[in-house]
């Protein structure tokens, strides 16, 4: 069984995609153990009580420095015995020993084909006004293993949409997350936990 944690920091709606893939089979052997959010208005927190998962909030404010941010958010982390963190909209800066500890163990969901559109300053609809801004035809969304760069780890999947005439970055933003973003998260949460996932050479190798 793959324990599995998600960090947010809003309304939770790939956390959703997640839960409702798991909940289905369509995710097999796979638990949600927990969902941690830096908000604790975030809706994703509502999500996780709703759906009867442990959910709670670390904030960097209720910290009197980062250091200690991260070491109590690191704790938390390991209290829920992750095999596997996925970051779903999370908007805080991973700490440099949660990405050493579990190395090519986290994954993130970004909302755009990287390398285009993604590093730092790229996030919710920045990305999409971007892509909008730069007239791009296609957009997109790519999961990926998180490591000490931004939205640099190697990936694993992507899937592409099309921008179509009139687009404003809320329409993109939600065809993106309806038509790639909610699929291919679950799918490669199910990649990871069948085992047909792995790295070498910095290169993600997905078995068949």
């Amino acid at each position: 069984m793959l324990n599995v944690v998600v960090l947010v920091s809003g309304g939770g709606t790939n956390l959703q995609a997640v839960i409702d893939a798991v909940d289905s089979g369509a995710v097999a052997n796979t638990k949600i153990a927990g969902v941690i959010s830096n908000n604790k208005n975030a809706y994703a927190l509502q999500r996780a009580k709703d759906n009867g998962i442990p959910g709670v909030c670390i904030s960097p404010k209720e910290f009197a420095s980062r250091d200690t941010f991260n070491e109590k958010f690191l704790e938390a982390v390991d209290e829920m015995e992750p095999d596997l963190i996925v970051l779903a909209g999370f908007l805080v800066v991973i700490p440099p020993a949660m990405i050493e500890k579990y190395r090519n163990r986290i994954i993130n969901i970004h909302p755009s084909l990287i390398p285009s559109f993604c590093g730092t300053g790229y996030y919710g609809l920045k990305v999409h006004e971007a892509a909008l801004a730069r007239g791009v035809k296609v957009a997109g969304a790519t999961v990926h293993f998180v490591d000490e760069g931004t939205d640099t780890g190697p990936i694993i999947l992507q899937k592409a949409v099309d921008v179509e005439p009139g687009d404003t970055p809320e329409t993109l933003q939600r065809r993106v997350m309806e038509q790639a973003e909610w699929k291919i998260l679950p799918e490669a949460i199910g990649l990871i936990a069948a085992g047909r996932v792995s790295v070498k050479e910095g290169r993600v190798q997905i078995k068949a």
